[in-house]
């Protein structure tokens, strides 16, 4: 969804050769994907930050393409909403201690981002749902101003002409339906990249999508959405909601755009050709044909693009860059509370998912990887979760703190730093132990302020400030 977006508007002429080009380069992936040696390399890391832009009150700023003019950063780019910025962390290898390296690049992120934004009489926070937004901040003119937001409104609307109706059934009931995607910009993610050889994609995609249950349960920072209190992670169901583009006639016919999946991976290829085959394109534009040299790494541009509008919580990525690479890319931990935090989120992440990696995780149903990811969004750390080994489900957090161990061989196995795997393990941990979630703190910080819209812009306030902190949550008062 990077790529840059040239206009707004498709005929039916350029979606049809759109198709026709994503099949042509279906079997070119293929072809690249048999080479010997083809994305072999160091076992390396990268992440993407989504980040709300707030008034110095606590209600959303609509200003992110001023505040990326002013911040003048390479890394930054615009998201859907006009409340909205994404970073980009510099990759580098997860041998070491890339954790503190990732956290410190947060950090130093946010200050070029609060720096920006108070030229326009704002702030930044992360965080999974803001709890401040109104009804009233989803309008057309809350849509960034860039061509392929509004390309992808358009391709969306293409498929659905009625209106998108989410229905959320938490601890409160949240009904209510809008014309367009934008309500996809009340979610900001954490978002975490592996990059693994292909003979070895088909396997690691299956222990992310094991891994990923518990330790949703254990990150949850969305409680809320305008005012219901709904699941622990809101952002998973009100993302799946917000952006399926089924309409009436189609609901039982295929699997919604942003989805967990249906069965484990057999293969890298057949990820990418499912893609293709169930997804209907949405952004179909369309590159000058590839002269790709003799043992070139082509670009597949089209492919690429297709990929990044379905938005699958697990999702193969292809990069054509540094002699070409896959990566799988882990997109259902929330933004926040902390950059500590989501350092210690993606640690616990990607040990656990090294070592399941190790083992046939196709032998536990895929059944009961898919209860564990919404359970862990909807409970939180009360999830009853099931487990290869186990004869019953436990609670997400009992079950976590007996993955911590499983993690912290999988890190080691990956080179990191033993001081690094126990500073990042045990905020994971005390946050457990202390039940003290992102989630649980703004639910009891928010008990105590009121729960009218007010009081919502206050406790975002409050939570901003002490997460510049940069003290992980569970140390948070309330």
């Amino acid at each position: 969804m990077g790529q840059k977006v040239d206009k707004d508007r498709y005929s039916e002429v350029e979606f049809i050769r759109f198709g026709e080009r994503l099949a042509e380069q279906l079997g070119t992936l293929r072809e690249v994907l048999a080479r010997p040696g083809f994305g072999a390399g160091p076992v390396t890391i990268g992440a993407e930050l989504e980040m709300f832009l707030i008034t110095p009150d606590g209600r959303p700023l609509p200003r992110n393409q001023e505040v990326q003019a002013v911040a003048a950063d390479d890394r930054l780019t615009l998201e859907l909403g006009r409340f909205n910025l994404e970073a980009n962390l510099t990759p580098l290898p997860i041998a070491g201690r890339p954790f503190t390296a990732m956290m410190r690049e947060m950090r130093e992120i946010m200050a070029v981002v609060d720096t920006a934004a108070e030229t326009q009489g704002g702030q930044v926070v992360m965080i999974g749902i803001l709890p401040s937004l109104s009804e009233f901040d989803f309008t057309h003119e809350a849509l960034s101003c860039e061509g392929r937001y509004r390309a992808l409104a358009r391709g969306m609307r293409r498929l659905r002409t009625e209106p998108f109706r989410v229905r959320i059934e938490g601890v409160e009931l949240l009904e209510l339906e809008v014309k367009g995607v934008i309500l996809e910009s009340a979610n900001t993610s954490w978002q975490v990249h592996l990059r693994t050889p292909p003979a070895d994609f088909a396997r690691v995609y299956n222990a992310a999508q094991l891994a990923i249950g518990p330790v949703l349960a254990v990150s949850g920072n969305s409680p809320a959405f305008l005012g219901r209190q709904l699941w622990e992670e809101t952002r998973i169901a009100l993302f799946e909601e917000a952006a399926d583009d089924r309409d009436v006639e189609r609901l039982d016919r295929r699997v919604r755009r942003v989805a967990f999946g249906s069965c484990w991976a057999r293969s890298v290829e057949e990820l990418f050709e499912t893609c293709v085959r169930d997804y209907e394109p949405v952004l179909p534009m369309s590159s000058a044909p590839e002269e790709v040299p003799e043992g070139g790494v082509p670009k597949l541009a089209e492919l690429r693009l297709h990929q990044g509008t379905v938005w699958q919580w697990n999702r193969p990525v292809y990069d054509p860059v540094g002699g070409g690479h896959l990566r799988v890319e882990m997109r259902a931990l929330p933004a926040g509370p902390s950059a500590a935090d989501m350092a210690a989120n993606s640690a616990f992440l990607l040990g656990l998912t090294a070592a399941l990696a190790l083992h046939p995780v196709e032998e536990f149903p895929f059944a009961g990887a898919y209860r564990n990811f919404y359970r862990g969004a909807i409970h939180g750390l009360d999830a009853p979760l099931s487990w290869p080994g186990l004869r019953e489900e436990v609670p997400a957090w009992r079950l976590a703190l007996d993955l911590l161990p499983v993690a912290e061989a999988g890190l080691e196995r990956m080179g990191v730093e033993p001081g690094e795997i126990r500073w990042a393990l045990d905020i994971v941990r005390e946050r457990v132990t202390r039940r003290r979630t992102g989630a649980i703190w703004q639910r009891k910080a928010l008990a105590g302020m009121g729960g009218d819209q007010a009081a919502r812009a206050r406790l975002v306030s409050r939570y901003r400030e002490l997460s510049r902190t940069g003290e992980p949550v569970h140390t948070w008062p309330f």
